[in-house]
């Protein structure tokens, strides 16, 4: 017997995969990317778990099909941000329940807890969840299956319920218990890392989709930078070093990226619908943002002659 874990690298996560695994069960891992982490050591940090826990990890890349189906249009609406919690849980599980037969799973688990978060995972939500995902009680959650009815693995008798849980909201004692009786350690802390939780990353999000088609390669520069939108012109300048890789290995279509020209300073991106004018701004900003009072900025292979300027005088169009 066989089931696939919803493997988030949290404490509940890694929690439902021992209870499982404590009934004779067969565990894979499986992590659904939609780009929106905040970890950038992700992966790595999910196949270290992994490891621990001795199961496979399948890390499944849906980032094109979230952003078209699911992270501007949610049923469900979105949580006090851009992030669309019902939605997003029920797009993991369908997900996970297309990649079953492959995997030769029976059925999914999860560490979702009833009440642990305000949105996703009150009782209504996880009904609507398991509705929206056609589930067909197919998706057990071991650290709260006490509290919901019966899944078709505890009915079948795959899985003996007697040896599940019955916890309850967002006191996490019980499952500090559980990790010392089962020896666990590697996994995350509780706190979210879903960018689009983020209340700054959500209003550059929602600036950026008002103006300019999202796709995966445009991602990782809302991560980062200092952002600016120009009559509807989006423009982001690098604040370190650290950054530049960003804006050195985007691969997209939507940005022209910036550089000065024979003096150290930022990298930036331009989004391509700018006309001279305003790339003469963001050239002006480039050069605010280095030591020198004006320096030759290349965008697109063209160059335009930055003068330095007050950054106050760019405040209304930061975002």
């Amino acid at each position: 017997m066989k089931a696939l874990s919803l493997f988030s690298g949290g404490l509940d996560s890694a929690l439902a995969v021992k209870i499982i695994q404590n009934q004779g069960i067969e565990v894979e891992g499986v992590y659904v990317n939609i780009g929106f982490e905040a970890n950038k050591e992700k992966i790595k940090d999910l196949q270290k778990l992994a490891d621990n826990l001795g199961i496979k990890l399948t890390v499944i890349d849906a980032v094109n099909e979230y952003i078209e189906k699911i992270l501007f249009t949610p049923q469900y609406g979105y949580g006090k941000n851009m992030n669309p919690c019902i939605d997003c849980h029920a797009f993991f599980i369908k997900k996970a329940l297309e990649y079953m037969d492959k995997a030769g799973a029976k059925f999914i688990i999860s560490g979702e807890v009833v009440g642990q978060r305000p949105m996703s995972q009150r009782l209504p939500a996880l009904n609507a969840v398991n509705k929206l995902a056609n589930a067909n009680g197919l998706v057990l959650r071991p650290l709260s299956a006490k509290l919901l009815p019966p899944t078709i693995p505890e009915l079948k008798g795959w899985v003996d319920r007697e040896k599940l849980y019955a916890i309850r909201g967002r006191d996490r004692k019980m499952q500090l218990q559980l990790a010392k009786e089962f020896n666990l350690e590697g996994f995350e802390s509780p706190s979210g890392g879903c960018l689009l939780t983020d209340i700054n990353f959500a209003k550059r999000l929602k600036d950026y989709h008002e103006t300019l088609p999202l796709t995966p390669n445009e991602i990782d520069l809302l991560k980062v930078g200092r952002h600016f939108n120009v009559e509807g012109v989006k423009i982001i300048i690098s604040r370190n070093k650290d950054e530049n890789p960003y804006f050195k290995e985007y691969k997209g279509e939507v940005f022209e990226i910036m550089r000065t020209n024979g003096f150290p300073g930022p990298l930036g991106a331009i989004s391509k619908n700018a006309d001279k004018n305003i790339k003469q701004i963001a050239a002006d900003m480039m050069v605010s943002y280095t030591k020198f009072d004006e320096g030759e900025i290349i965008i697109a292979n063209e160059i335009y002659k930055g003068k330095k300027r007050d950054k106050k005088e760019w405040a209304k169009y930061l975002v």
